[in-house]
C-alpha cells in the first residue's frame, strides 16, 4: 500500500526558507526562474493546512477589544462624558460600506479571499522588493495575520502586560512564524466575512482613533456604512503609519496614500477608472469634516460634577470589580453604556439658579452648593455649584472637588450646617416615644455628662439662642418654627444622643469626612445644632426620607448600564426601605411646612400656595443653609468658604451688603428659585396631604 505523505508546517516552512535562500545566492533572475516554486508552496499551504495547529488561539469576540464607555443623562439620549483608552465603537461588517471593505482589501492583502491565512506570494515578493531589488520595506503579513498581531498586543495591554504586549509586535521570526500558525487556525474556524468584521474593528486608523466606525465619524462625521469611495479610500490609507498618515496630521501625505489605494482599488477591479477619478477630484483637505472626540467629564458642561460623582461611584463601588484596577478597566476599555438619574432640567434649572444668587467669581470668595433628590427612589436629579470643573488643580473659580458630596465620592470635609439639622432631632424625639407639643424646660448650661452616649464626658455647654435669648419652657415644635437652640439640647439630654445617631441612619444622613461616616461614633451635644461637617446630598436624602413617608432610599446616580453584548448590568441599588413609622414622617413633614407658615422660614413659601416643607441654617457665621421638599423633590443648599474659617458676616455677596447673613437672605432664596422653576418647568403636580394632619401619636 502507497504511503501518503501529509505536509506539515514545518516542511512548508522549509521549503519557502529554501526560496529565499536561493534569492539571495542567484540574485533576482534566479528568482524569477523559481516562480513556479511559489505557485506550489502556495498549493502545499492548502494541502498542509488540516495539519498545522497553532496550539492557541485569538478571540473573536470583538466585545472583548477595548472599546469606548459613554456616560448619558436620564432621558437616555444626552451625551455627558466619553473614557477610553483606546478611543473605538465596534460595529457589525454589515454598518461598513462595502467600499471601506474593498478600501481596506486593496490596501493591505488584495489576495486576502484566495489565500488561507498565510500568502507565500506576498512573502516571497515582499522579500524580494525589501532585500533583493532594494526598494521600499514591505511586510508580508496577510490581513488574518495583521489581526492576530493586533488582537495579541491589545490582550496583552488590556492584562496590564507591556512586556508581552512588545513581544507581540517585535520584528522577529518566532514572532512571525507564531503569528502565521494563529492565523491559519483562524482562517480554518471563522469565515472570511468574520476575520474581515474583526481586522476593520480593532486596526488602527489615526492617532488615538481604532476601528473603522471611529475612523468615520472623527473624520468625516458619519457612520462607517455611509462611507463612499473617497472617503473610504482615505481611512484605508492610515493603517501603514497611524501617526504620519492621519488625515488631520498631514493632509498632503494623506492625499497621496489616498490615490495609492485608489489606484490599487483600479487595478484590482474594487472600483472603475471613472469612480477613482472622480475620487480624486477632490483633495483630502477639502474633503474631511472632523469632528473631535473629547474625554472625561469637562465634556459634561454644568452636569460635569454629576458626571465626576458617577465616575467615582464607579471607581470606588465593588459592585463593578474587586480592585481598582478591574474598575477603570472595565470604564475605560468596557464600551459601556451608562444611563444617569440626571435630569437635564433639573441640572440645567439648578445651575441657573446657584449662579443667579451667588455668581462665579464673585468677590466674597463664597461657594454656593446644591444636590437634588427624588424621594421614595433616591435618585439623584441634579447637583450644582458656582464652581468651573477642573480635572485637576483649580483656583478660586475653578476646582476638581464637588462640594455637594461626601469626601468618600469626590467631594471635601463638608461644612456645618446649623438648625437645618434640628429636623433630625425631632424625628429622634419621636422615634424615642415623645410628642413634639410636650413642654420642656431649657437653661443655657448643660453638663456634658448629662447627655448619654456623648463620646466627651467633661465640662459645660453654654448654648443660648440667637442674640443671645431662651424661652422657657418651650415644646420641641415651637423650637423648630422659630429654630431655638436651648430646647435642642434639652431634647438631647432627655433622650441621649444614641437616639439622635439611630435618627440619623433611619434617614440616611451621613458626615461628610470619610472617617465620620459611621454616625453613632464620635457623638457629641453641639451636633444637636448642626456643627457636624455634612454635605447638600446627605441633607437632601434626610430630608427626602421625611417626604418619602418614611422610606429611606441610598442616593443613586446609576440607573442602568450596558456592556458591549448589550447585556444589563449589576449596578448599586437605592436598598429603598421603610425606616420611620409613616405617621411619624407626616408629623415631622407638618411641623415643617408650620416652620414656613408659622415660623421664621415664611421666604421659602413656593409659588402658587403650594405646600412647602423648609428650614434654615446658619453655623458660626461661617456657613448658611437652607433646604426642603416637596412629596416628589427634596433639595438642599449650602454657601460657605472652601477656603477655611471665613465669617459670612459684614460682606457683599452678588452686590448686597449686610452686616449678618443667615440662611435665609441667600441659601432659601437660592433653593425657592431652583424648587419653582424646575416645578413649572417639569409640570410637577401640587400634592396637598403630606403633613397636612399630624398624628395624635406623636403630636
Amino acid at each position: 500500500m502507497k504511503k501518503t505523505q501529509r505536509m506539515t508546517f514545518r516542511r512548508f516552512l522549509i521549503l519557502l526558507l529554501a526560496f529565499i535562500v536561493l534569492c539571495v545566492g542567484g540574485g533576482v533572475a534566479t528568482s524569477g526562474y523559481l516562480i513556479p516554486l511559489v505557485w506550489g508552496l502556495n498549493k502545499s499551504v492548502e494541502a498542509a493546512k488540516s495539519q498545522m495547529v497553532a496550539g492557541e488561539s485569538v478571540s473573536m469576540d470583538l466585545t472583548a477589544l477595548p472599546q469606548m464607555s459613554k456616560i448619558y443623562a436620564g432621558d437616555g439620549k444626552t451625551l455627558l462624558a466619553q473614557f477610553y483608552t483606546q478611543n473605538r465603537q465596534v460595529v457589525a461588517l454589515k454598518d461598513i460600506s462595502d467600499k471601506m471593505q474593498k478600501a481596506v482589501v486593496a490596501r493591505e492583502d488584495r489576495r486576502f479571499l484566495d489565500h488561507s491565512g498565510i500568502d507565500p506570494q506576498g512573502i516571497a515578493r515582499a522579500f524580494v522588493n525589501t532585500y533583493i531589488k532594494k526598494g521600499d520595506t514591505q511586510g508580508g503579513s496577510t490581513l488574518t495575520q495583521q489581526y492576530v498581531k493586533n488582537v495579541l498586543m491589545d490582550q496583552a495591554l488590556s492584562a496590564g502586560d507591556p512586556i508581552t504586549a512588545y513581544h507581540a509586535r517585535e520584528e522577529t521570526i518566532s514572532r512571525k512564524l507564531r503569528e502565521m500558525l494563529i492565523a491559519i487556525q483562524l482562517e480554518k474556524d471563522h469565515s472570511k466575512a468574520e476575520i474581515l468584521q474583526g481586522y476593520l474593528n480593532i486596526a488602527q486608523f489615526g492617532v488615538n482613533t481604532y476601528g473603522v466606525q471611529t475612523a468615520a465619524q472623527r473624520y468625516f462625521s458619519k457612520n462607517a456604512k455611509d462611507l463612499n469611495l473617497r472617503e473610504a479610500a482615505t481611512i484605508a490609507a492610515v493603517t501603514k503609519n497611524p501617526a504620519h498618515y492621519d488625515p488631520t496630521v498631514d493632509p498632503e501625505q494623506s492625499e497621496f496614500q489616498r490615490n495609492i489605494v485608489l489606484n490599487q482599488m483600479e487595478k484590482y477591479g474594487f472600483a472603475t477608472p471613472e469612480e477613482v477619478k472622480d475620487a480624486k477630484s477632490v483633495s483630502v483637505k477639502d474633503s474631511l469634516h472632523p469632528s473631535t472626540v473629547q474625554i472625561g467629564c469637562q465634556t459634561a458642561g454644568n452636569a460635569a460634577y454629576f458626571c465626576d460623582y458617577v465616575v467615582r461611584t464607579i471607581m470606588t463601588n465593588p459592585v463593578f470589580g474587586k480592585t481598582a484596577a478591574d474598575r477603570r478597566r472595565l470604564l475605560y476599555q468596557g464600551g459601556l453604556r451608562i444611563y444617569t438619574t440626571l435630569d437635564v432640567t433639573a441640572q440645567n434649572d439648578a445651575y441657573n439658579a446657584m449662579v443667579r444668587h451667588l455668581p462665579i467669581g464673585d468677590p466674597s470668595g463664597l461657594a454656593i452648593m446644591m444636590a437634588a433628590v427624588r424621594p421614595g427612589t433616591g435618585e439623584i436629579l441634579a447637583m450644582a455649584q458656582n464652581r468651573n470643573y477642573t480635572a485637576g488643580g483649580g483656583d478660586d473659580n475653578s476646582t476638581s472637588i464637588n462640594y455637594a458630596v461626601g469626601q468618600e465620592l469626590g467631594g471635601g470635609t463638608g461644612f456645618g450646617i446649623g438648625s437645618t439639622f434640628k429636623p433630625i432631632n425631632l424625628v429622634a424625639w419621636m422615634m424615642s416615644g415623645r410628642k413634639i407639643t410636650q413642654p420642656l424646660k431649657t437653661s443655657m448650661y448643660y453638663p456634658i455628662n448629662s447627655f448619654a452616649c456623648s463620646t466627651k464626658k467633661f465640662g459645660t455647654w453654654h448654648v443660648q439662642n440667637a442674640f443671645g435669648t431662651t424661652v422657657n419652657p418651650e415644646t420641641p415644635l415651637h423650637a423648630l418654627n422659630f429654630s431655638h437652640n436651648t430646647t435642642q439640647a434639652s431634647m438631647g439630654q432627655i433622650m441621649g444622643l444614641c437616639q439622635v445617631g439611630k435618627a440619623m441612619e433611619a434617614l440616611g444622613y451621613q458626615n461628610a469626612m470619610t472617617s465620620e461616616q459611621d454616625v453613632m461614633k464620635n457623638l457629641e451635644p453641639t451636633m444637636l445644632i448642626g456643627t457636624k461637617n455634612t454635605s447638600p446630598l446627605s441633607m437632601a436624602t434626610a430630608y427626602a426620607t421625611i417626604a418619602a413617608r418614611g422610606k429611606r432610599c441610598t442616593p443613586i446616580a446609576i440607573s442602568k448600564m450596558y456592556g458591549p453584548d448589550g447585556k444589563e448590568m449589576r449596578i448599586p441599588s437605592a436598598n429603598c426601605t421603610q425606616t420611620l413609622d409613616p405617621d411619624l414622617a407626616e408629623t415631622a413633614a407638618y411641623a415643617m411646612n408650620k416652620n414656613v407658615t408659622a415660623g421664621i422660614a415664611n421666604m421659602a413659601q413656593l409659588a402658587d400656595g403650594r405646600m412647602t416643607y423648609a428650614k434654615t441654617g446658619t453655623n458660626e457665621d461661617i456657613s448658611i443653609s437652607g433646604g426642603g421638599f416637596i412629596p416628589q423633590l427634596s433639595a438642599f443648599v449650602l454657601v460657605s468658604n472652601p477656603k477655611g474659617y471665613v465669617p459670612i458676616a459684614n460682606m457683599r455677596i452678588n452686590g448686597v451688603y449686610r452686616g449678618y447673613w443667615d440662611g435665609a437672605n441667600l441659601p432659601i432664596p437660592a433653593w425657592k428659585d431652583f424648587m419653582d422653576t424646575y416645578i413649572r418647568d417639569a409640570h410637577i403636580p401640587a400634592e396637598n396631604s403630606l403633613g397636612k394632619t399630624p398624628s395624635s401619636k406623636y403630636f
